[in-house]
């Protein structure tokens, strides 16, 4: 029987969406959360899918090298990068799509997953992306396919 556990992670971070068309095309920051669910079929000696001071490690260590306190900017948005790299000091991630919340959610699903969770004996199954404290996007694994389908939620939740 698998068993799921989240871990919340909080970090800082601005964008912009690339031919949005109204506000947010502007730069622009939030304090973000994301949500990782976390799966394994399997418990340790002690009872747990994976430590959540080891899931901690893992995914809050990536975030807090690449996406906190940095810019998140479509490889399409040549004039972002060079407006960024007139700054210094400056930090910028390039993504392969425009950062809104359900690229990014997916992003963290389907390639830093795996990678930063490797030999943990855990599956990141979901990450959800709080860009504000009352919307979020979702971006789940399909258990009947490979592929996350993303989902765009309004949460009323305070986190």
């Amino acid at each position: 029987m698998p068993l799921t556990i989240m871990r919340r992670i909080r970090f800082c971070a601005g964008h912009r969406l690339l031919r949005h068309g109204g506000m947010c095309e502007h730069f622009h920051g939030h304090n973000y959360v994301a949500d990782f669910f976390v799966e394994g079929e399997n418990q340790d000696e002690v009872g747990r899918v994976v430590d959540f001071s080891e899931l901690k490690r893992r995914v809050k260590g990536w975030i807090d090298e690449y996406w906190d306190h940095a810019f998140l900017i479509s490889h399409e948005d040549d004039n972002a990068r060079t407006a960024l790299d007139m700054v210094e000091p400056s930090r910028y991630y390039v993504l392969p799509y425009n950062p809104t919340a359900e690229n990014m959610a997916k992003y963290l699903l389907e390639e830093i997953c795996p990678r930063v969770l490797d030999g943990s004996g855990a599956k990141a199954v979901s990450v959800r992306i709080w860009e504000t404290q009352v919307s979020y996007a979702d971006a789940s694994i399909d258990k009947n396919s490979a592929h996350s389908a993303v989902t765009t939620a309004i949460g009323s939740a305070e986190y």
